[in-house]
């Protein structure tokens, strides 16, 4: 079940963060690693964000939106490859009209997991939202 989410569930949403992105971006260094942490609760600020809960009502993954643009969705590591992903992907896409999404180039699997689903590229830039040498790609569904 798709539910907007507040600060109360920041604490699973930043370990579904967590769990996701030791899964993921293994190109991240540690210290990084630790600085986008840090900074997690400062960006859920300044995005809708909505949870997916389970039938017994225990957060499995996420989603934030900012006007058309999905600025994250992030899926528990145990609960990837369930189809959670797609199913908040199409809220975003069908219910919240989010048609833009940046993803880190050297994240394979969230690449193809949009280029599946109909998202194209449409720019890079060399550098992340925070300056970080991590190459963003801009994609856009058609």
């Amino acid at each position: 079940m798709i539910s907007p989410a507040d600060k109360k569930d920041y604490p699973a949403l930043i370990a579904i963060w967590e769990s996701a992105v030791k899964a993921t971006h293994d190109f991240l260094s540690d210290e990084d690693f630790e600085f986008y942490k840090r900074h997690i609760p400062i960006y859920f600020q300044h995005v809708d964000l909505f949870k997916y809960t389970d039938d017994k009502g225990v957060i499995k993954a996420f989603l934030g939106v900012d006007d058309d643009s999905i600025e994250m969705l992030f899926v528990d590591n145990e609960s990837r490859g369930t189809g959670i992903g797609k199913i908040l992907l199409d809220y975003a896409v069908n219910k919240l009209h989010a048609i833009h999404v940046d993803v880190n180039e050297q994240n394979t699997q969230a690449l193809n997991f949009y280029y599946h689903f109909g998202f194209k590229e449409v720019g890079r830039d060399e550098y992340d939202g925070e300056g970080k040498g991590y190459p963003i790609l801009h994609l856009e569904k058609s």
